[in-house]
């Protein structure tokens, strides 16, 4: 021990350049703590907030897989009890009493029937009443669709962005690692090796966000492609009831009744 210190002594004071390269030699038999919060804790403050909204992201992406699996399985539910209610259902006033108060979808559902109806009242029955309730029922469907997708579009922009922006986190970490080799003068994987890795934990940290991101959104656009499957079933079930109504020609009688 008292030879390497005397030998460190003597390197130092031959020349500069000679004593970085023992510094560095030295440095290498220094093992580094790696462990993720320290490479976290030592990163720069760029890589840090990169980090940081990858991770908070990700606690977003699995948010919104909560809210809307929880959203969708209510919604599907009701739309199917509606759908089953409306099965036995001869007319508009049967409609109504069986699906009593009903949820906002099935109410919005026959209130554009009825008000087509009562708006076509003066018109002789024909193709074009129905057609116009189907054209009032399509609307309130993509009205339905857009309000259940609300919140997947983040879901879309996480599992798309987040690997770049963790690219960017790593490309400015190197980038500044780069320059401490320029500065300290040396090529020792062991002195350059922490910065590199605390720029890598970025990149680590956007595929973390990003794949969950991707893999969610499609498992809840399938779940919302059923969802509307449903939604269109109650739809085609109540046009179907409305058809019944404009065929038996007695669609001012049948308003007054529902009322």
């Amino acid at each position: 021990m008292l030879c390497l210190e005397a030998f460190v002594s003597a390197a130092r004071a031959q020349s500069p350049t000679t004593a970085r390269a023992v510094d560095g030699a030295l440095a290498a038999g220094r093992p580094h703590d790696l462990s993720v919060w320290t490479m976290f804790s030592n990163a720069d403050i760029v890589v840090k907030l990169v980090i940081l909204g990858l991770l908070m992201a990700s606690i977003g992406t699995w948010t919104v897989l909560i809210a809307k699996t929880i959203e969708l399985k209510r919604a599907r539910s009701r739309a199917v009890e509606a759908a089953a209610g409306l099965s036995e259902a001869r007319g508009l006033s049967e409609a109504r009493l069986a699906l009593g108060v009903g949820d906002r979808l099935s109410a919005a559902l026959l209130s554009e029937a009825m008000r087509e109806l009562k708006l076509s009242s003066d018109i002789p029955s024909g193709p074009g009443v129905k057609e116009r309730v189907a054209s009032a029922f399509a609307e309130v469907e993509r009205a339905e669709a857009l309000s259940i997708k609300r919140g997947t579009g983040f879901l879309a922009s996480v599992g798309s962005t987040g690997p770049f922006i963790g690219l960017f986190g790593t490309v400015w970490g190197i980038m500044n690692s780069f320059i401490g080799i320029s500065k300290a003068q040396t090529t020792n994987l062991a002195v350059v090796a922490p910065g590199i890795a605390e720029a890598l934990l970025a990149t680590a940290i956007g595929l973390f966000a990003a794949i969950p991101a991707v893999l969610i959104y499609n498992h809840l656009a399938r779940q919302t492609g059923a969802y509307l499957e449903c939604v269109s079933n109650l739809s085609g079930e109540l046009l179907r009831i409305v058809s019944r109504d404009l065929d038996r020609g007695h669609r001012t009688i049948k308003i007054r009744a529902a009322e």
